[in-house]
């Protein structure tokens, strides 16, 4: 339940705070004084649009903060911690900045949150209902809608099935159409990797043999230089013709060293050093020649390797950069090609799975549409009901279902509230047969019935009691009342018929110091009340018989609460 709204720099509010509680609260006012400014606070609070005009003239922002007693709302409670707001002694402040640049911040429970969040959180906390909502109503849409909330869990439940039933096969449709649209370009995509895959195969290179060839190509086209610079490397480490060479070299100052080991240890150190130096260079001297006995020309063998070489840059130059790539191309072609070449096997099975889920959605659809009219017959006669209690005694609503062959993402049904507004009138749509203040009331009356199947905390009315005068004022003051002993109800009011079942009456009053104008909120006391009451009544806050009216309004009204 919202407990404290608190406003400031918003619209004509310089800055406000509106202590609310459980019941029925009104909020009057003159014309233009700001009444409508407490329910922008409240869309703000929820998450709705933020409109810089609507920050005071000369402020750089405007804020809202409202608190919230948690209570029993436990999922509203762990919604909050979620986001990492904190619940603190059973409350939550939700805040709304606007600045005058149209930027907005939001906050839950002290946590800086995304707007979005804050509308996930704070909506199904209020259900607001304006003059607008009643042009709604008048929508398909929106009849469509009211009569699932009204019909609850189960027709959600059924509801869900079948648009699940109806996006798959949305789905399995548009595939359908794209792989029939698009055959003819199927077949030519799967010829070419025919052929690519035709020209691998005839190939049939192996992995990282491009690299293994170049390397070999080299080594056979430079066998002479090759094998001319080994065998001078071996002549220089070990020479068979008596010219001097590193492995003499080095044992002849082995020998030097040698000869005076005796007389210096370290002498004898490097003598042993160069010892293994003699072996090291006996191996080296050995692997040269080996080498260079291996080396080759074979110039049919290089002759083979360029061939290769040229069959596999072919394949390089088309499908890949390496032959790896090449192999991983044709892996990946020949998955594809296996799902070209089943088209009409795909085909086929898109069509067999179409026609089961155009049997199950039908289904779907005709038990959605089952359980809408049993639904409608109860609506129509609760909010009957309701309109008995609000001056409408002849009035009666139906509610028709009509199932269509056209299935679209809500089922196949066309949702219309007809009312019959006088005894022998035959139902007509509420577009054309209601005027303005009965549909104020049908939109109450509709409120009152969808609030036990998804009740909300907080309902908020705004003007909604336009066009509604006399004893049918007097009779929707009464139902308001009766609405509020089970959820908190706000509403803003012209009628004074309404006004007098408040449980708390609060005032905007307009001031102006000559320059500036602004509004401030205020909780009547009984003398005030009839006061005000008196201005709603006859424009006169001071005339006696206007207060006598005032007095009678408010002694009836307390009477039947």
């Amino acid at each position: 339940m919202l407990e404290e709204i608190r406003i400031g720099q918003l619209g004509v509010i310089d800055s406000s705070t509106l202590e609310l509680g459980p019941g029925l609260t009104v909020i009057t006012g003159e014309t233009g004084a700001g009444k409508t400014m407490i329910v922008t606070a409240l869309g703000l609070l929820l998450g709705g649009r933020a409109d810089s005009g609507a920050v005071r003239t000369g402020a750089r922002s405007a804020r809202v903060e409202g608190v919230v007693r948690v209570g029993a709302l436990s999922e509203f409670a762990a919604a909050v911690e979620e986001v990492g707001g904190e619940v603190e002694d059973d409350r939550v402040v939700l805040a709304r900045n606007v600045s005058a640049e149209g930027r907005s911040r939001a906050f839950v429970g002290g946590a800086s949150v995304p707007v979005s969040s804050l509308a996930g959180i704070a909506e199904p906390l209020v259900a607001v209902h304006g003059q607008s909502d009643q042009h709604r109503l008048l929508q398909a849409r929106a009849q469509r809608d009211a009569l699932d909330r009204f019909g609850g869990a189960e027709v959600a439940g059924l509801l869900a099935t079948y648009q699940d039933l109806h996006h798959r096969l949305e789905a399995t449709e548009r595939e359908l159409d794209d792989v029939v649209t698009t055959a003819r370009e199927r077949a030519q995509e799967a010829d070419l990797l025919r052929f690519g895959l035709g020209e691998i195969e005839a190939v049939a290179p192996e992995p990282g043999e491009d690299a293994a060839l170049a390397a070999e190509e080299s080594r056979l086209g430079f066998a002479d230089t090759l094998r001319t610079a080994a065998e001078q490397a071996r002549e220089a480490l070990s020479s068979e013709q008596g010219d001097p060479d590193a492995l003499a070299t080095t044992s002849a100052a082995r020998t030097l060293l040698d000869g005076v080991r005796e007389h210096d240890a370290e002498a004898g150190e490097l003598a042993d050093r160069l010892a293994e130096i003699t072996y090291l260079l006996s191996d080296l001297a050995a692997d040269v020649a080996s080498y260079a006995a291996r080396i080759d020309t074979d110039p049919a063998r290089l002759a083979g390797v360029s061939d290769r070489r040229a069959a596999l840059t072919a394949l390089t130059r088309k499908y890949g950069e390496t032959i790896d790539e090449v192999l991983a191309w044709a892996e990946r072609a020949s998955t594809r090609l296996l799902d070209l070449d089943h088209t009409d096997e795909r085909i086929e099975q898109l069509r067999a799975e179409q026609e089961v889920l155009r049997g199950e959605r039908a289904a779907a659809a005709a038990a959605l549409s089952a359980a809408r009219a049993e639904a409608a017959a109860r609506l129509g006669e609760q909010v009957t009901a309701e309109l008995a209690l609000l001056a409408m005694p002849h009035a009666r609503l139906t509610v028709d279902v009509r199932t269509t062959d056209r299935f679209t993402s809500a089922g196949a049904d066309e949702v219309e509230l007809m009312l019959a507004a006088n005894t022998g009138s035959e139902p007509r749509p509420l577009a054309k047969g209601a005027s303005g203040g009965e549909l104020s009331r049908v939109m109450l009356a509709l409120e009152v019935a969808l609030a036990g199947t998804s009740p909300v905390p907080t309902f908020v009315f705004d003007e909604v009691d336009a066009g509604v005068g006399g004893a049918a004022a007097v009779e929707v003051g009464r139902r308001l009342a009766q609405l509020a002993r089970s959820a908190q109800v706000l509403v803003v009011t012209h009628l004074p018929q309404v006004a007098a079942y408040a449980d708390r009456h609060v005032v905007v009053e307009k001031s102006s110091d000559g320059t500036v104008t602004s509004s401030g909120l205020t909780v009547l006391d009984d003398a005030q009340r009839e006061r005000e009451l008196s201005r709603m009544l006859a424009g006169l806050a001071d005339s006696d018989t206007a207060l006598a009216h005032a007095r009678e309004l408010l002694d009836v009204a307390q009477t039947e609460r």
